[in-house]
């Protein structure tokens, strides 16, 4: 078998030791007068944002509920582990916890990518019949045999397409290079208006914009503000035509080895952050879209009715493209649960 090359043996390595020294880090838990349990809590998002937000409550309420008998390290925006990393990370133990993107686990389960597709939630309601129901419980339970726990679902928002050109209708899109996550959906989704996917993760996605190496993206205004993305990005078009969640989620091996209290205790930490990222993620993006505007570097725009109505006609195909990969018996179950209805998106 050839040796890795050097750019992947680097990562690989950096994971390898990492994880030693967490096992390290418990063993020598048992040996000494009880140090804290030290939770490892990576994202790829700024703080000021519904998820960076809610990690920071999480780390706040866990500490207090366990009265320091565990201490939460929060590590935000890629300052740890990248994207394509962090998934790969938890499992070897390096971190403990971490609350990627929903289309992030389709390299696990691809029934995930489920949710990324276009126009399939009408409004939060519909969103959380599926993630507080069975659909959203059972797409959890699929990730314990990759050694994850999912514990919550976490929103961020609903995506808007931003571009350096107008997109009023389907046909703008044509040949635009966008920025997207690596989802077989979410490419599919691009390529039925006509645009180059271009899979990036997505603390390069503003260098990218900045550089003309893709041209537009997809993404909730709270992720579009914080990143700077209004600052190299002259158009952004309010389609909310796709959910953008996470999945908070832990090391199996971690979870099931602490002991019972203080697993009770970080359960009910986590109802709390997951109750306040809820609550929050729609007045953070509204609160950065007036932010966005007050800019005046992006036009902002709102799709007429007709405009909507074409580019819903363009993208609901993409649910029948995809039963085959996700399969026939999940979208139908998740289309009941949100109560999808292509004429009434």
């Amino acid at each position: 078998m050839p040796p890795r090359p050097p750019h992947v043996a680097r990562p690989l390595a950096r994971l390898l030791v990492a994880a030693l020294a967490a096992l390290a880090a418990g063993s020598a838990r048992g040996a000494s007068a009880e140090p804290p349990i030290v939770i490892k809590f990576s994202h790829v998002v700024a703080v000021d944002t519904p998820k960076g937000r809610a990690a920071e409550l999480f780390k706040r309420r866990a500490e207090e509920l366990t009265g320091g008998r565990v201490r939460v390290e929060v590590h935000p925006n890629s300052t740890l582990y990248k994207d394509r990393e962090e998934i790969e990370a938890l499992q070897l133990g390096a971190v403990q916890m971490l609350a990627p993107s929903l289309s992030k686990f389709g390299l696990l389960a691809r029934e995930f990518e489920v949710f990324d597709l276009p126009f399939l939630f009408r409004d939060q309601a519909a969103l959380r019949r599926v993630t507080e129901g069975p659909v959203g419980r059972a797409l959890l339970a699929r990730l314990e045999p990759k050694g994850i726990v999912g514990l919550a679902y976490w929103d961020n928002g609903f995506k808007s397409f931003s571009s350096n050109r107008p997109l009023r209708t389907p046909a703008d899109f044509r040949g635009l290079k966008v920025r997207v996550q690596s989802s077989a959906v979410i490419e599919a989704q691009m390529r039925a208006l006509g645009a180059l996917p271009r899979v990036l993760a997505f603390s390069d996605v503003t260098p990218a914009l900045r550089a003309g190496f893709v041209e537009g993206a997809e993404n909730p205004i709270s992720n579009f503000y914080t990143q700077r993305m209004h600052e190299v990005q002259r158009h952004l078009t309010l389609t909310e035509h796709g959910y953008l969640g996470y999945a908070v989620v832990v090391n199996r091996r971690f979870w099931d080895g602490l002991p019972g209290d203080v697993r009770a205790q970080l359960e009910r930490a986590l109802a709390e952050a997951t109750a306040y990222a809820n609550r929050i993620a729609r007045e953070k993006n509204e609160e950065d879209l007036a932010k966005v505007r007050a800019a005046g570097t992006t036009v902002v725009r709102v799709p007429t009715p007709a405009e909507r109505r074409a580019l819903v006609r363009a993208l609901v195909p993409v649910h029948e493209q995809m039963a085959r990969r996700l399969g026939e018996d999940l979208i139908r179950e998740i289309h009941a649960a949100a109560g999808f209805d292509p004429e009434r998106p």
